[in-house]
């Protein structure tokens, strides 16, 4: 308690009349003008930029911690001073330095200006200034307060939020700023379109409102990056994305950087940043030319294979269990005698394993009107098909597992030998038209292996 409020207490006494019984109730105590102080004063030292203030007639009133820590004159040097002549500014610039900042008391607004003040220990520090008038309580102009900091922190401050902005609103990378309760706080323009949303409708919203699968991974990295800190370098995420026009695959390669308060003390999370960039159409490219290079690669090789084979028979079967690798879980060879298909080939019905003859073939296969690989020599060409339904394989003289179909007409010498088809199960995607140009090409082969073995040996035309 300070000694003014001592006096005042004293001087009331215990016995002093109660004044609750007035004309109107008793107003709060006016503020001691010893704290109003301490409260300027302890205002003033935790501000981040650098103050001072001047009264009408330059002298300095005010002067805080971060002034002190730039230029490294104390308050008790610096408050006193008529302006800053001979101890914060060179003598001959302190006409000019002095005579704008002053202008400030009657110009409107605030007044931005640089430059170079002294150092306690006689260095130089170039600073940016802004000044504005005080005014007294009559309204006259009574001072100017002048805040300040070193250009190279404000002009890395400017360069901090001009990043910022530019990320939020047309930077070449997705960004999105999660709360710890991974709630999208902050979403850019390319976030917005890589993820079919609008940048306010998925604000405060859980990632998984909008991502069907691979929510985990990706809240799993978050989490893991709350926790931890920031991986050493970007991962490549798959997401499926429920939009407007149905779902979708894609690829992110996305960094993540934790974010902390920078007005703590100690480091206190806000959340996280996620940057990524959709590669869906590099990856898928990059998948389809692995998957181009191994498919030709096997082709090569079950060339090489069927060269030494002295049965064109058996040539035909090495170039099929080839293709199957990586492609397909069954295959089957229908030949054509006469009008008619029969299964000569297969590969095994129950398990994976190489494509071998069928026992006792030569029988025809009973491939009711429609069948893909009817169709297949009708179009001489390849046909897809697909289905789900109990019984759909078995209908079609295919093992029961088969959920997806390819067949392709074997051809040689201008004539139609067979058919090829190939099968896979509820695992694999359905067949595409890539797909098809590498079937037709082993297509190719064997036909040509099978036509070889029905000159050299009439019946039958497998072993």
């Amino acid at each position: 308690m300070s000694a003014s409020r001592s006096e005042t207490t004293n001087a009331l006494g215990p016995d002093e009349p109660d004044r609750g019984h007035d004309d109107g109730p008793a107003g709060p105590p006016p503020p001691e003008p010893e704290h109003g102080g301490d409260l300027l004063a302890a205002l003033l030292d935790g501000m981040d930029a650098a103050l001072c203030a001047f009264d009408a007639g330059g002298a300095v009133t005010h002067w805080n911690r971060e002034a002190e820590r730039i230029l490294g004159w104390s308050a008790e040097e610096a408050v006193g001073r008529q302006g800053f002549a001979g101890w914060a500014v060179r003598a001959a610039d302190a006409g000019e330095v002095e005579g704008r900042l002053m202008a400030a008391m009657d110009a409107p607004g605030r007044q931005v200006h640089e430059f170079a003040l002294l150092k306690k220990d006689g260095g130089r520090v170039l600073v940016r200034t802004q000044s504005a008038g005080v005014r007294g309580a009559d309204g006259k102009p009574a001072g100017v307060y002048c805040a300040f900091s070193e250009v190279h922190a404000q002009i890395d401050l400017e360069r901090s939020i001009a990043l910022s902005e530019a990320l939020f609103e047309d930077g070449s990378w997705g960004v999105v700023l999660v709360d710890v309760d991974l709630r999208p706080t902050v979403v850019n323009a390319y976030a917005a379109r890589a993820l079919g949303t609008g940048r306010a409708t998925l604000l405060g919203r859980p990632l998984g409102e909008l991502i069907t699968q691979g929510t985990e991974e990706l809240e799993g990295a978050l989490h893991h990056v709350l926790a931890e800190g920031a991986p050493a370098s970007p991962a490549e995420l798959w997401a499926t994305l429920r939009t407007a026009e149905g779902e979708r695959r894609r690829c992110w390669r996305s960094g993540f950087l934790r974010l902390a308060s920078p007005l703590a003390e100690e480091p206190v999370p806000l959340g996280v940043a996620w940057l990524f960039q959709d590669v869906t159409d590099a990856k898928l490219a990059e998948q389809e030319a692995d998957r181009l290079r191994f498919r030709w690669n096997q082709l090569y090789r079950a060339a090489r294979t069927a060269a030494e084979c002295e049965d064109p028979s058996e040539a035909a079967l090495a170039y099929l269990d080839f293709a199957l690798a990586g492609f397909a879980e069954h295959a089957l060879v229908d030949v054509a005698v006469g009008e008619r298909l029969v299964r000569t080939a297969a590969s095994p019905a129950s398990a994976p394993g190489p494509v071998a003859p069928v026992a006792g073939g030569g029988i025809p296969v009973r491939y009711a009107p429609g069948h893909p690989a009817l169709q297949a020599v009708d179009r001489v060409g390849s046909v897809r098909a697909s289905g789900s339904a109990a019984g759909w394989a078995a209908d079609r003289q295919w093992p029961a597992d088969a959920r997806h179909a390819l067949c392709t007409v074997l051809r040689s010498r201008g004539r139609t030998v067979g058919v090829l088809t190939f099968l896979r199960g509820a695992g694999r995607p359905a067949f595409e038209r890539p797909d098809a140009e590498f079937a037709e090409s082993v297509g190719v082969r064997v036909g040509a292996a099978l036509d070889l073995a029905a000159v050299l040996s009439p019946s039958p035309p497998l072993p």
